[in-house]
């Protein structure tokens, strides 16, 4: 696909300050913001950063292909959309446009339960090929409805949440009032009167709503009687039981989101899962803990042929995917840096964002003598002590 953009903005870097100006600072913080120190938010692409690629020259190439079969799909590249709360907040229409550009792709999209569109609209961008990520509601009714829905509308995976027994401390976001119970402070209010471009364009979209949620949510809450509902509504930790029912309903792939440890990943195969995303909820839960890629060939080691492992945080480029790869995922998927893009630049430059990562991951194929991503190894690494 070809591919137009303003020329001020040629890197994700560019794109990531162009939206840091465009939209309230309340929502760019929501977007771009960690916990507590923010450790785990710089960790995770440092880590991938500091690991070396070998190239292999001297070898017969005809050239490179992304196909990657996954969870019964072959997708056109390894790589995916992950799930975002509150994408709306951030640009009007945001998990729509998102849904849209993974279709055309035909890369994964992953819709999160507290997202600001519904399954079923999602679900008719993607012609049933979105995935959805379930927040486990406190009540096994609400539980069975909402996957219920998602079956309904033809999701074939169903990705459920184990990294959020409880909320991580975020200071950004409480002093923005996005904590639970979120706020309207006369600053927010004042950033938005600073940003005409997002304000106009999120008066004509409507303000930005748990869509998902709305057969559930009581008429008439206030916003902070709101977010007392939502914190109580999803509060729970998961266990084997619990795991154990949703595997006995959902007939589709099931893939654990948030496993970071070999013990939770030897307990996500006894229970029947089919994949796991190895992923610290984008540095945003337990601070000071391991980034996902520094655990990342452990964890792969553990599964071996079993079941397929995504590597998700700090994903930012083209050669970030190929290094986890090359440790042993399958594919790879982030989030933060396509609300970048399309934050900046619109439907535009998510696209352009999506062609870079393809762009680099094939140029770099090449330079390292890879045909497919399935020859991809850890001889292609080299680890810095």
């Amino acid at each position: 696909m070809e591919l137009k953009i303003n020329s001020k903005y040629p890197s994700v870097d560019d794109l990531r300050d162009r939206a840091r100006r465009r939209i309230p600072r309340f929502a760019f913080e929501y977007l771009d913001g960690g916990c507590n120190e923010d450790v785990n938010l710089h960790r995770n692409t440092a880590e991938i950063r500091d690991v070396v690629l070998k190239p292999y020259y001297l070898t017969k190439h005809t050239g490179s292909d992304l196909q990657t079969e996954l969870f019964g799909h072959t997708y056109d590249a390894p790589f995916g959309i992950a799930p975002v709360g509150l994408q709306g907040l951030m640009w009007p229409k945001s998990p729509e446009i998102l849904a849209k550009a993974a279709f055309d792709y035909n890369i994964p999209f992953v819709l999160s339960t507290v997202s600001t569109s519904s399954i079923e609209t999602i679900a008719e961008i993607t012609e049933g090929r979105a995935w959805f990520q379930l927040y486990h509601p406190a009540e096994d009714e609400l539980r069975d409805d909402i996957i219920q829905r998602a079956d309904s509308a033809g999701c074939p995976v169903l990705v459920i949440l184990c990294d959020v027994p409880t909320f991580g401390y975020r200071p950004r976001d409480i002093r923005n009032g996005l904590a639970m119970p979120p706020k309207m402070t006369l600053r927010n209010i004042m950033q938005i009167f600073g940003k005409p471009s997002w304000a106009v364009n999120t008066l004509l979209a409507g303000s930005p709503q748990f869509r998902t949620m709305t057969p559930y949510t009581p008429k008439g809450l206030s916003l902070k009687n709101l977010g007392y509902f939502m914190d109580k509504t999803f509060s729970g930790r998961l266990n084997d039981d619990k795991v154990k029912a949703i595997r006995d309903m959902w007939k589709g792939k099931l893939v654990l989101k948030g496993v970071a440890s070999e013990e939770d990943t030897e307990r996500a195969i006894a229970l029947g899962i089919d994949g796991i995303i190895v992923s610290n909820h984008g540095g945003r839960q337990l601070d000071g803990s391991r980034a996902p890629f520094d655990q990342l060939s452990e964890i792969v080691d553990a599964v071996g042929d079993k079941i397929d492992v995504i590597c998700e945080g700090g994903i930012q480029r083209g050669t970030h995917v190929l290094k986890a790869l090359s440790l042993g995922a399958k594919a790879c998927s982030g989030g933060r840096l396509y609300l970048y893009a399309l934050a900046a630049a619109g439907q535009a430059g998510v696209e352009r964002v999506l062609n870079q990562m393809r762009n680099e991951l094939e140029r770099d194929m090449k330079l390292m003598g890879c045909k497919t991503v399935n020859d991809l190894s850890r001889k292609n690494l080299r680890f810095r002590n």
